[in-house]
């Protein structure tokens, strides 16, 4: 992902900066997704797993990234409070 649109890019709720998901990140959050146990922040169950993503810096929200696009839509948003086994550090 370009640089520059990551540095201007924040989540649309709380305005906190994103950052690139770290592939441990992705790799737990992919592997709960395919279990069934991920839902988006409206509520709606995640059925594909991510390519890449972007997280908020204080690990709160997840936004997916589709074809080099951040999908930065509120309801679109993954909560990571519902990982138990999130990793602790990117």
């Amino acid at each position: 992902m370009d640089k520059r649109l990551l540095d201007i890019l924040c989540c649309p709720v709380s305005k906190t900066p994103v950052r690139q998901l770290a592939r441990a990140e992705l790799e737990a959050l992919n592997a709960a997704i395919e279990r069934g146990e991920i839902d988006t922040v409206a509520g709606a169950r995640v059925q594909e797993t991510l390519g890449e993503g972007l997280i908020t810096v204080d690990r709160k929200v997840v936004y997916r990234v589709d074809d080099g696009i951040p999908v930065m839509l509120p309801e679109e948003g993954i909560g990571t409070v519902q990982m138990m086994d999130f990793p602790a550090t990117a």
